[in-house]
């Protein structure tokens, strides 16, 4: 049988114990017998105005400690389907984007050779481009669902190719993003000039601005995603100033008007029978969130995230039963 990875029992250990893995997950670095694994990104050299996220994945890691194995919005009991670990942190080289990119990069593909879904917490935004191309690398192009306010599309930075502000084009210029079957929501704030929205709608990304989203239901953003995707292989990217500054403070550029952590539990967990092969959570910056309430916030979004890792292995369970039976054959 093989081996179960699941947190620890709070009636066995109180939550206050023990050293601070995601949900009190065991850390272990396996590639074996496990669903999905937490993994840190402590990489923050791609930001453009306040850094500091690069202590992102402590702070969010000591955040989850309440969060308990059943999700009552989904009806998920997730360690019943899932198996999973923190595995710890990927190294970086802080201050060289390029190489910290080759290294997360080569540090991915053992996971994901498993077929492991990697769940990802940054550091600032930047990071999701060698995300994306250990993706490519396994599922060849993937499409992205990336919740913002801002559409990281620019073509540079001072000069530079790689930021928190550039990698969406960088993907779709390297082909490892299908921007086709791609999506961005949430676009909001001032900008330097109306390009900075037409530059991701003429890349191909879909574009769904804050205003728009604030007529829908999340009901209606799910069913455009699935459209959008179809059953392609699927990123997903949560950039924590999708939120309002009042529930997410903690983060470099935050931007207001946005979304309250309810509507954003609610868009996330429409992303349900989705083909996602990955996640990441981004931008998280403690010393700029004194009541942690912006970790807090990451940590459900990541929460979320191992829920629909749950949910899509139980669906995938009940395909399998079904056309067992369908055929005749034992169950």
């Amino acid at each position: 049988m093989a081996k179960k990875y699941e947190p620890i029992n709070s009636q066995d250990s109180p939550r206050f114990c023990g050293v601070k893995t995601f949900m009190r997950l065991p850390h272990v670095v396996t590639e074996d017998d496990i669903d999905f694994a937490i993994l840190g990104v402590p990489f923050d050299t791609g930001g453009s105005f306040a850094v500091g996220t690069r202590f992102g994945p402590e702070s969010v890691r000591s955040m989850s400690s309440l969060l308990r194995p059943y999700n009552p919005d989904l009806e998920i009991d997730i360690f019943k389907f899932c198996s999973g670990v923190d595995y710890g942190d990927l190294a970086v080289n802080p201050g060289y984007i390029e190489d910290s990119y080759q290294m997360i990069e080569s540090q991915l593909e053992p996971l994901l050779s498993k077929d492991v879904v990697p769940i990802l917490i940054g550091g600032d935004h930047s990071v999701s481009l060698p995300h994306l191309r250990a993706m490519a690398n396994r599922y060849g192009k993937v499409s992205l669902v990336h919740f913002d306010s801002h559409g990281d599309t620019w073509d540079s930075y001072f000069g530079k190719k790689y930021s928190h502000g550039t990698m969406f084009r960088r993907a779709v210029e390297e082909n490892i993003v299908d921007p086709s079957q791609s999506i961005q929501i949430g676009m909001r704030g001032s900008l330097y000039a109306p390009d900075d929205i037409k530059d991701a709608e003429e890349l191909g990304y879909q574009v769904i601005t804050t205003q728009t989203l604030k007529t829908m239901t999340a009901s209606e953003l799910g069913e455009i995603v699935r459209r959008r995707v179809g059953n392609n292989p699927t990123f997903v990217t949560f950039d924590v100033d999708f939120l309002d500054p009042v529930f997410a403070p903690g983060t470099g550029t935050p931007e207001i008007g946005g979304f309250s952590t309810f509507e954003a539990q609610q868009f996330v967990r429409q992303l349900k029978g989705v083909n996602i092969k990955g996640f990441d959570v981004v931008e998280v910056l403690p010393d700029r969130d004194p009541a942690r309430v912006t970790s807090l916030a990451a940590a459900n979004i990541c929460y979320e995230f191992i829920s629909i890792v749950a949910w899509n292995k139980r669906e995938d369970l009940k395909s399998v039963y079904s056309e067992t039976a369908k055929n005749g054959e034992p169950r």
